[in-house]
């Protein structure tokens, strides 16, 4: 599987970064599997947070002997300094670790969330000095929403942040202020050599009504190899590190296999995606 440099961080990260969403409720025979498919398609990053279910219980025993294959990154969504230190230690118990090498403030979905993250006494205080400490190596920020780029933008002139991760699929860039401040927010990236990890690459759309739920994902994503191959390669030709896989067990998979045969886009390819998109309902309005 191709790799591509986790920004400054120096990190070769493989394109498809496991996302431990997966494993909200799973029994840990079945994480061992997927653990397994997941070693043995190569990947040596790993996405991971405490909201996530069981997740970090799950994987906390291929922590304690396997520590030295993955790149580890781990969030918070507390927002107070304290909140944030003791969250972190509860999740380096939980994966059985002493460090990680990335920790994130997560889901920062408005300029409000990021207020308090950045104040005084505030989340971000936590993470500086758990570097300072040793605890982790790295700090990023993580959210999902149709304003996210915009916020992304003014979090990088408040703190110079060593990651980013947020959302980018077809259906999505189909809009055309999305797709501008989404392409703004990956060229400074670039330029400051930032790692960047995109999300909901294989979204089809939200669940909406219906009453089946055939996925664990909380959108419905595409199923078939021959719909996730495309939205894969539509992701991965933008300059991006890479993707965090779906949330789900099934769906994953068939994302790896995508990952491995990712095809580079050209722009014109890249718009017809973007025009076909446009038949589906985005995620985020």
């Amino acid at each position: 599987m191709e790799t591509r440099r986790f920004g400054r961080t120096g990190h070769m990260s493989t394109v498809a970064i496991f996302g431990a969403a997966a494993f909200w409720e799973i029994s840990q025979a079945d994480a061992d599997r997927v653990m397994e498919m997941v070693i043995e398609a190569g990947i040596n990053h790993i996405d991971v947070a405490p909201s996530y279910g069981q997740a970090e219980e799950r994987i906390g025993p291929w922590m304690s002997r396997e520590r030295g294959r993955f790149f580890l990154g781990c969030k918070t969504m507390e927002r107070t300094k304290d909140g944030a230190w003791k969250e972190m230690h509860e999740s380096l118990t939980r994966l059985r670790t002493k460090s990680f090498d990335l920790y994130q403030l997560h889901a920062v979905t408005s300029m409000e969330e990021l207020d308090k993250a950045t104040m005084k006494d505030g989340a971000l205080e936590a993470l500086v000095e758990a570097r300072e400490a040793g605890l982790i190596k790295f700090v990023g920020i993580t959210g999902h929403g149709v304003n996210v780029p915009q916020i992304f933008l003014e979090a990088l002139t408040r703190f110079d942040f060593d990651s980013v991760l947020f959302p980018l699929n077809f259906v999505q860039m189909a809009n055309p202020e999305n797709r501008k401040h989404a392409e703004e927010l990956i060229a400074v990236c670039k330029a400051k050599d930032i790692g960047t990890m995109v999300i909901k690459t294989v979204t089809k759309g939200p669940w909406g009504e219906k009453q089946q739920r055939t996925a664990t994902t909380w959108y419905e994503p595409f199923y078939k190899l021959d719909e996730i191959q495309p939205a894969v390669n539509f992701a991965l030709s933008y300059d991006v590190t890479g993707l965090c896989t779906a949330g789900d067990i099934r769906v994953l998979p068939m994302v790896l296999e995508a990952c491995h045969k990712f095809t580079r886009l050209t722009v014109s390819e890249r718009n017809k995606m973007m025009e076909s998109g446009q038949q589906y309902k985005p995620l985020f309005v």
